[in-house]
């Protein structure tokens, strides 16, 4: 299966590209795992809301040129369907039973995804209603992911 991960913006802190890093390593005999980086766009901390929308158009246009045509899209947001691992799990073995065998996570920037990202999404995933850092999503993204392919295959991962 080729899993990518989409994200808004530069991740710096070494701990999370640490960690991220040692998940895509044990996701090796799983998957193939691609993680791209769009660049965020630069706003003022006070934004209309009209210059919000722009900002997050602008990184949607970026997040949608990374994704390959026939890609199951999953769409992180806060609304989205909350799953447990084991759900995820599931879900991910159907995709893969029924040859959907590229699977594209997409995270958004600091203010969300565009409306034109969340319409190409097949699947949009919450992780919880609580706001977590789009950096750290990353991390948590990717371990969820690596989880799912233990919990898949039946084999042994810390509760």
């Amino acid at each position: 299966m080729n899993i990518q991960i989409v994200s808004v913006g530069k991740l710096k802190e070494s701990y999370l590209v640490q960690g991220i890093a040692e998940y895509v390593k044990r996701l090796g005999p799983y998957a193939k795992v691609q993680l791209i980086e769009v660049p965020d766009e630069k706003a003022p901390e006070t934004m209309s809301a009209a210059e919000e929308a722009q900002v997050k158009a602008r990184e949607g246009e970026r997040i949608l040129a990374q994704l390959r045509e026939g890609a199951y899209v999953v769409a992180l947001a806060i609304d989205g369907k909350p799953l447990s691992s084991e759900e995820l799990a599931r879900h991910v073995q159907e995709l893969a039973t029924y040859g959907r065998s590229h699977v594209a996570f997409v995270i958004g920037g600091s203010l969300g995804l565009a409306p034109a990202v969340l319409a190409r999404a097949e699947l949009k995933l919450s992780f919880g209603r609580m706001t977590l850092p789009h950096q750290l999503m990353r991390l948590v993204l990717v371990e969820q992911v690596y989880r799912a392919f233990k919990i898949m295959r039946g084999e042994p991962y810390h509760k």
